[in-house]
């Protein structure tokens, strides 16, 4: 199926998904959001090892949301907005391989709370993120209040919300939110270097392992570890399981199926 304002490209086991709308600053729209959730989809059908997520240009990741849209949005129409770009997010929350988001440039906004979705962030030096919805008298609506807290604590997510303002990517480093900052001419090239290196591994053991990370990170310790313990235990019954094992053993290269 071919997409208007995102493209997606697979390189052996790995995806690379590109927000395509530069002259835009590729900013969220009502288009880009459907078209996000379809490939999504596909991807649940069609899986990758491990998917980078970039926008196109050397300017911007994403911008924010088309904010022309909601210029004669009321109250109802905005919570039908909210919740279908929060059921695209939970979606790319919630695939079964990894997602990388490669920040080239501005990640605001939804931008932010595209990235925030991904499993880690590396970020160009020159990336700036923030939220700068009470600037124009809203607040975030695709889950930046949540997902921002949950990884930059309390603290940081207030003065990052309620100021409205831009942050460095080494402010973000700082905060545990990105992963790794690069130069700019580098950040894709990094995000895929990594991909390469995770899509090598059982990829069934990949997604169990995220699965337990993200399942039991909201429990309490002890519920978490029987999180973990079944995941683990699955990880028994797979023939991924048998080939790594079994290479390891015989001291070669595994050829992992993803089975």
């Amino acid at each position: 199926m071919a997409f208007e304002t995102i493209k997606l490209e697979r390189k052996e086991n790995i995806g690379i998904l590109t927000i395509n709308r530069p002259k835009a600053m590729n900013a969220l729209n009502h288009q880009v959001i459907e078209e996000l959730k379809t490939v999504l989809s596909q991807l649940l059908e069609d899986p990758v090892r491990c998917l980078v997520l970039t926008g196109a240009g050397d300017k911007s990741f994403v911008a924010g949301a088309d904010i022309k849209e909601m210029e004669t949005m009321d109250s109802e129409g905005a919570k039908r907005l909210s919740a279908n770009g929060q059921s695209a997010f939970n979606l790319m929350e919630q695939m079964s391989f990894p997602v990388i988001a490669a920040v080239n440039g501005f990640a605001l906004g939804g931008g932010f709370e595209l990235a925030l979705c991904c499993d880690f962030i590396i970020a160009s030096e020159k990336a700036k993120f923030g939220l700068p919805e009470v600037g124009l008298g809203l607040i975030p609506g695709y889950g930046g209040t949540q997902r921002l807290s949950r990884t930059v604590g309390l603290n940081n997510c207030r003065r990052m919300a309620l100021s409205g303002g831009m942050f460095s990517a080494e402010t973000l480093f700082s905060y545990g939110a990105v992963s790794e900052v690069v130069p700019p001419d580098q950040v894709l090239e990094r995000a895929t270097a990594i991909a390469k290196e995770i899509a090598s591994k059982g990829p069934k053991a990949v997604e169990f392992c995220k699965r337990s990370i993200n399942d039991g990170y909201q429990k309490t310790l002890n519920d978490g570890l029987l999180v973990e313990l079944d995941y683990f235990s699955q990880a028994f019954g797979t023939d991924d399981k048998t080939e790594g094992v079994t290479a390891f053993i015989e001291k070669r290269a595994p050829e992992f199926l993803g089975k």
